[in-house]
């Protein structure tokens, strides 16, 4: 079992380093992002040598299980993540109250990864397969097998948001592809996720999987060590550019799944009633804003745009603002002060440059007054400037913003730095195809938009500053795997090429 979970004294979770829980003397202290003071419970805090303890603990492991082959792996792994729900509650407790987000996302947050580990299990007969160039007589003498080979060891780091879900999507398949992986939980929320890696740590064998916790500045050897083959980043966009920074040096190879700024596009012909404008307001409002591929700008057709606005606000005003295991909470706490501070600044600089600003809901008192709280908001048609329409808010306000033309739809939704994800809203499916294409992005949903609708099946990824490499499905497994090719010449037509 993955540490003690005490009543009084909050989760305590140890390192995971070649099948062995290690604990340290310093910890990391995990605070609750809605009641100030108070402490959700301890992880520890690796040194750089936990971390090499950890590299070469993976190292030791990698050739054999690489050598097991991709079905006899899938047989190990499925094993591994049986009675992973067992402790569910639990772990959705923890992670509610490290993170913020209310206890149903929580316990979603884990469901997702146990779906997304299965899903991976089912692509095992694909992840071997090979395929043969056959001799062209006159020009090339050698038939040429080019199959896929794992890379060794990888670390996976993840964020705060829905970091055990989010895990889900890069650590099965990098198994499955053969190689031997390191964990890195977020340090800020790390109890969770580190409670469920280690049940599925202990029946693998030794090495394979590993678990670090600690502080930035002892982690660089997750990915500077020379035996780390690659790392899989999941975070900001200014993470991201770190991480490739120090990556450069040792050219540990990277894929980055960042920020973005996702434009959700409804059309003139747009169905707005209640079951889509309720999709809207998940694709905005889940986790307060703290998604990745949440919507961050809404650009409305200039003749719906009263309709989006009344359907939001018809939402907002039942928003329930609060802890996140009470009953009835619909909205918890920001995670971390900087994003509360950095979201408010957002929000006020709309207000100072006369904007339509709307907020909604009560902050909480009591115990609660002080946490990371904001009351969520909207911005009817602000000005194109503004961060909030420039930066991603991570946090609960959203820009409306109206359109004429379809082209201008297209224009705005693309003048951003980054693209992630995208979705057009349109009662013509080929109004749908012709507009999503266009879209500058890694993925597009139609009539709908955010992570409860991902297709875990899917590749998965950004275009410009929301990073590079895929995620989920064949593509995903490939991301941890090279090719390598094995030529085999052809005396008989190597001999008619000499004549």
């Amino acid at each position: 079992m993955t540490g003690d979970v005490l009543t009084t004294a909050g989760a305590r979770t140890g390192l995971y380093i070649g099948g062995q829980e290690r604990f340290t003397e310093s910890t990391l202290t995990v605070n609750d992002p809605a009641k100030p003071g108070v402490i959700v419970g301890e992880a520890a805090a690796a040194t750089p040598q936990d971390v090499t303890d950890a590299v070469a603990a993976a190292k030791d492991a990698y050739p054999a299980w690489s050598a097991l082959g991709a079905t006899e792996r899938a047989r190990i792994m499925a094993e591994a993540i049986a009675g992973i729900a067992d402790d569910r509650d639990a772990d959705a407790a923890i992670l509610s109250q490290e993170n913020g987000k209310i206890r149903f996302e929580a316990w979603v947050d884990a469901l997702v990864f146990e779906i997304r580990w299965n899903l991976a299990l089912m692509l095992a007969e694909e992840v071997d397969t090979s395929k043969t160039l056959p001799v062209v007589p006159g020009a090339i003498p050698v038939s040429t097998e080019v199959a896929y080979q794992s890379l060794g060891v990888v670390t996976v780091i993840v964020p705060f948001n829905w970091p055990i879900a989010i895990l889900g999507a890069a650590l099965p398949h990098a198994l499955l592809a053969g190689n031997t992986a390191i964990v890195k939980p977020p340090p800020s929320a790390p109890l969770a996720t580190t409670r469920v890696v280690q049940r599925i740590a202990e029946k693998l064998p030794p090495g394979v999987l590993n678990v670090i916790t600690g502080r930035d500045e002892n982690m660089t050897g997750l990915i500077q060590n020379t035996d780390v083959a690659k790392v899989c980043f999941t975070g900001s966009v200014g993470g991201g550019k770190r991480i490739m920074e120090l990556a450069s040096k040792t050219l540990t190879r990277v894929t980055l799944e960042l920020g973005g700024n996702d434009a959700a596009l409804f059309l003139e012909d747009a169905v707005i009633d209640d079951v889509h404008l309720d999709r809207l307001y998940a694709a905005v409002y889940d986790t307060t804003g703290q998604i990745c591929m949440n919507a961050k700008r809404v650009f409305v057709h200039r003749s719906r745009l009263d309709e989006v606005v009344a359907g939001l606000s018809a939402r907002l005003e039942k928003a329930v603002i609060g802890y996140g295991l009470d009953e009835g909470t619909t909205l918890g706490p920001l995670h971390q002060p900087a994003q509360k501070a950095f979201v408010e600044e957002i929000i006020q600089e709309a207000k100072d440059a006369g904007a339509d600003v709307r907020e909604f809901g009560e902050l909480p008192g009591g115990e609660l007054a002080g946490g990371n709280f904001l009351r969520p908001a909207i911005v009817v048609d602000p000005s194109l400037d503004l961060r909030v329409v420039t930066q991603e808010q991570f946090g609960p306000v959203i820009p409306l913003i109206p359109f004429d033309t379809e082209e201008e739809a297209v224009r705005l939704a693309n003048d951003t730095w980054g693209g992630l994800c995208g979705s057009v809203w349109t009662a013509d499916p080929d109004a749908a195809q012709r507009v999503g294409s266009r879209l500058e992005c890694g993925y597009v949903w139609v009539n709908d938009h955010g992570a409860t609708r991902l297709d875990l099946r899917a590749p998965f990824g950004g275009v410009k500053q929301s990073g590079f490499g895929r995620e989920q499905g064949i593509e995903g497994i490939r991301a941890f795997q090279d090719t390598r090719s094995i030529a085999t010449i052809d005396p008989e037509a190597l001999a008619a090429m000499a004549h």
